[in-house]
């Protein structure tokens, strides 16, 4: 045996674990780095379009619609609803994709068209994908469930988040019912005009002049009993904000005063502004409310006990300011303006392909209630077992956590992928949630809206007007 001396071992062991580091592979080589290819670019239409798809891409591409962007501001491309949810997707595996529209505003007929475009981009670059759903949230959930009933053919299943489910012509009858209560009842000799606008500095100015009217009514009481009723008429929840006090049950003026500030909202973002850009596209006034009856209308909200309280505290009739709305001059539609919301953007009820829905309970730009609108078209047509809708107990709109989000879509493709609904209940959301990413909220909730204050859809030709 030949015995070493300890120079000699020491030499030999350096020797060995040289030979060692240089026999071992690269970091890269041994463990290949996770990398996203990201692409971006422009559609025929001038749309553009960008695409995240990772390395061990699992196969399903999920379309994303965005939501409404103001006409004249920015409007980029987006292919998931915000980076939080989009990183835990890319780490599943799934690749995303979106365009931005050719317009921005009231735009479904360059919204469907460009997202169909960019799905095909997506396949000539990427190769046809296993799975694709079709996903989007606020104003994308309409364009989404639109793709769902004209284009099924290009998708396996869809999920709509807050989405204007309930259509176009639908959305606008109810943004018109609570700015005419306001004005009828606040500022009945006033000349504000609230259709028929022709221009944006229009619309900014009946805005601005009904906003002054409740800002100075939410001083006394009568007039915070008449703001109450007009939210009522939108079903504005009395929790819409995540940054509000949420009120008790019997808290009346502090429902109220959550409820005015949505109004506010309300009469800022869609009452005016939006509209006119809507009316325009659709060549007239597309929203009418001859022939309601408020009183009617009233008693069907989620939100009547309120309005009830505060006029008896503020010794005040209802039933008189009720009859003085039944009584007012009524706004007549445009049919041709009304054909074409109708024609683009209201629903037939025909689903092909499976749907989920999940909506908060405490939104006041698009009520929960939209989801009642579509669940009544969805029967009428037939297609009531592709459906399923789900809610998250919380205010404001659109405001799901990433986790939420993932379990919504994982519930839908375990439907695309064996055939049936499985753990659509709250505690397997929740469940599916926290496994999906424990870090952020998981609050679905039992919920059941109250029917939607005037749906209107192609499954009801009877309704028509």
């Amino acid at each position: 045996m030949t015995t070493r001396t300890p120079t000699a071992r020491r030499t030999a062991c350096a020797a060995a674990l040289l030979l060692a580091v240089t026999a071992l592979p690269t970091a890269a080589a041994a463990a290949p780095a996770t990398t996203t290819s990201h692409v971006e670019g422009q559609l025929p239409s001038g749309a553009t379009y960008m695409m995240d798809v990772p390395a061990d891409w699992n196969g399903t591409v999920l379309l994303f619609s965005h939501g409404y962007n103001e006409a004249g501001r920015p409007n980029p491309a987006q292919d998931a609803p915000d980076e939080a949810t989009k990183a835990l997707l890319l780490k599943e595996g799934y690749a995303v994709v979106g365009s931005s529209y050719a317009t921005a505003g009231w735009a479904v007929t360059d919204a469907v068209p460009d997202q169909l475009a960019a799905l095909s981009t997506f396949t000539d670059r990427f190769g046809t994908a296993h799975r694709t759903l079709a996903w989007g949230r606020s104003y994308g959930g309409l364009v989404t469930t639109a793709l769902a009933e004209r284009h099924p053919d290009r998708i396996d299943g869809s999920l709509s988040m807050c989405g204007l489910v309930h259509g176009g012509v639908a959305n606008w009858n109810n943004t018109l019912d609570p700015v005419f209560a306001l004005k009828t009842l606040l500022a009945p000799g006033s000349d504000t005009p609230l259709t028929g606008l022709p221009d944006q500095a229009a619309a900014t100015d009946a805005a601005n002049a009904l906003t002054t009217v409740v800002d100075s009514a939410q001083s006394t009481p009568a007039g915070r009993a008449r703001i109450a009723l007009a939210a009522a008429l939108h079903n504005i929840p009395v929790w819409n904000q995540p940054t509000q006090t949420r009120p008790a049950a019997t808290d009346w003026d502090g429902q109220q005063a959550n409820q005015y500030e949505a109004v506010k909202g309300l009469l800022k973002i869609a009452a005016f502004n939006r509209r006119q850009e809507a009316e325009v596209r659709a060549g007239g006034n597309m929203s009418w409310n001859t022939g309601v009856d408020y009183a009617a209308m009233l008693g069907r909200s989620s939100v009547s006990k309120e309005v009830t309280e505060l006029y008896k505290k503020a010794g005040l009739s209802l039933r008189a300011d009720l009859a003085t709305l039944n009584r007012a001059p009524r706004i007549s539609a445009d049919p041709a303006a009304v054909a074409w919301m109708s024609r683009t953007s209201s629903f037939t009820g025909r689903l092909a392909k499976p749907q989920f829905d999940i909506h908060t309970t405490g939104d006041a730009l698009v009520p929960v209630q939209t989801e009642s609108a579509l669940r009544r078209a969805v029967t009428a047509a037939g297609s009531a077992p592709l459906l399923r809708q789900a809610y998250v107990g919380n205010a404001g709109h659109c405001t799901f956590s990433a986790a939420e989000q993932l379990a919504a879509l994982h519930t839908l493709e375990d439907r695309v992928a064996t055939g049936s609904w499985h753990d659509t209940d709250p505690d397997s959301l929740n469940t599916r949630a926290a496994a999906a990413d424990p870090t952020s909220p998981a609050r679905y909730v039992a919920y059941r809206p109250a029917p939607y204050p005037r749906p209107y859809d192609l499954a009801h030709p009877a309704d028509r007007r």
